[in-house]
Parts: C-alpha cells; sequence; structure tokens
C-alpha cells in the first residue's frame, strides 16, 4: 500500500459522535491521514487538518455550516485552502506558527489562546526547528473533546504491539508528557488513524508513559511494514 493515496478516492467515515465527524480519504494508504469537523459552540463546523474527497461536503452539511479551516501541524496545510476556498471562509493559523501562511493559497485568520468561537483552546504541543516541527493541540473542556494532529496517533506505524495510541515514532524517546498531561479527555481525535471515543485519557497516559518501554516493539513493526 502507499505512504499517501493521491487522485480521486472514496472516504471512509471515523469518529462519529452527535456533534462532530471524521474520515480518512484514502482508506488503502498507510499514513491513514485523519480529518476532523466539528460543531463549535457558534454553531458552526470547525475542519481540522482536511484531506478532500469526493462528497465530503455532504458530509460536512449533516453537521452546518463550515465556520473555519483550521491548520495544527506546519505540515498538514493538506488540502485546507481548496476546501475554505470551497466554503468562503478563512484557514485559521496559531499566532506563533511560521512559515505556513505563505503556502496557504487562501484568506488566513491568525489565533491565540482560542480558536474563534468554536469554545476550543489552543496550547503548544511542539515549536521546534531541529527538527522543524510546530504543532498545536487543542482541547474543548466542555465535552472533553482533545485534537492532536502528529504526536501521538493510531495509524499501524504510531504504535508498538498492543497499544491503543502510540507515540510518533520521531518523538519515543522524548515523549511530550508535559505538553499532553493534565487534560482529561473523553475523546481523542488525532491525524493519523482513528480517534479514541472511549478511554481516551486512559490511552493517552499509558501511550505517554509506555513510549520510551516500548520503542524496540515500535520500530520493529516500523521497518517490518516497510520492508512487506
Amino acid at each position: 500500500m502507499p505512504m499517501k493515496g493521491s487522485g480521486s478516492s472514496e472516504y471512509r467515515e471515523i469518529d462519529r459522535w452527535d456533534d462532530g465527524v471524521g474520515w480518512i480519504a484514502y482508506p488503502e494508504e498507510d499514513m491513514q491521514r485523519a480529518s476532523h469537523a466539528v460543531v463549535g459552540d457558534d454553531g458552526g463546523v470547525w475542519v481540522f487538518d482536511p484531506v478532500d474527497a469526493p462528497e465530503l461536503d455532504d458530509l460536512l452539511a449533516e453537521f452546518g455550516d463550515v465556520a473555519g479551516v483550521v491548520v495544527g501541524l506546519d505540515r498538514h496545510k493538506r488540502d485546507a485552502a481548496e476546501i475554505a476556498t470551497r466554503h468562503g471562509v478563512s484557514v485559521y493559523v496559531p499566532d506563533w506558527m511560521a512559515g505556513v501562511v505563505e503556502e496557504i493559497a487562501a484568506p488566513v485568520e491568525r489565533f491565540g489562546r482560542r480558536l474563534g468561537d468554536s469554545g476550543f483552546e489552543s496550547f503548544v504541543v511542539r515549536d521546534a526547528s531541529i527538527p522543524p516541527w510546530q504543532e498545536a493541540g487543542f482541547v474543548r473542556r466542555s465535552d472533553g473533546t482533545m485534537v492532536v494532529p502528529e504526536s501521538v496517533g493510531t495509524a499501524s506505524f504510531f504504535r508498538a504491539p498492543g497499544e491503543t495510541v502510540g507515540v510518533h515514532p520521531m518523538r519515543r524517546p522524548f515523549p511530550p508528557r508535559k505538553n499532553l498531561s493534565g487534560y482529561d479527555p473523553e475523546r481523542l481525535l488525532v491525524g493519523h488513524g482513528e480517534g479514541v471515543l472511549a478511554g481516551a485519557a486512559r490511552a493517552l497516559e499509558q501511550a505517554l508513559d509506555d513510549a520510551r518501554r516500548n520503542m524496540p516493539g515500535a520500530y520493529g513493526r516500523a521497518v517490518r511494514e516497510m520492508v512487506s
């Protein structure tokens, strides 16, 4: 299977609950790039790190009008501009994130601690130049929804055998405990793979606690998948 899909594909729906839904635009790709749409406190739909797909607008319309499209990782520009332009809204980029706005062919809104009127608080997951990695997380305490674009995931290349959630292979030696601890999420949405809609707080805590201990299993699985 390819790392990333391309062309036209029928998306696979994931992570549905009353106020949101996720999808994987290319279900057969190894990276399992996941995107999410969540109804905000303002009633509009906030779309996180989206990969476009045929008939996606029909899925979004089930939840309301799109209020904004969010880029949570400097490498996750994905199809944000195309979807924002189609819906006549802006792409939202954290005000501390550099080198992203110039590559987005759509109106951009900068935001700080709060993501518009969505009810989500934004926080820094990682802001580093070596290796380049700028990542924002999002949490809405009113319903326990947490979005982490890259540092943790559920796609197979993130996880050691037996793990529900895994820390990104590059972050396992120094897992982001300080940045991701203390939020106690009820649901965890990630940028690669299906989210965790039950037991999310425990799954996240375990992923951070076991990141180093499970490095041999995680890296072994990654190598096997690369050569298979």
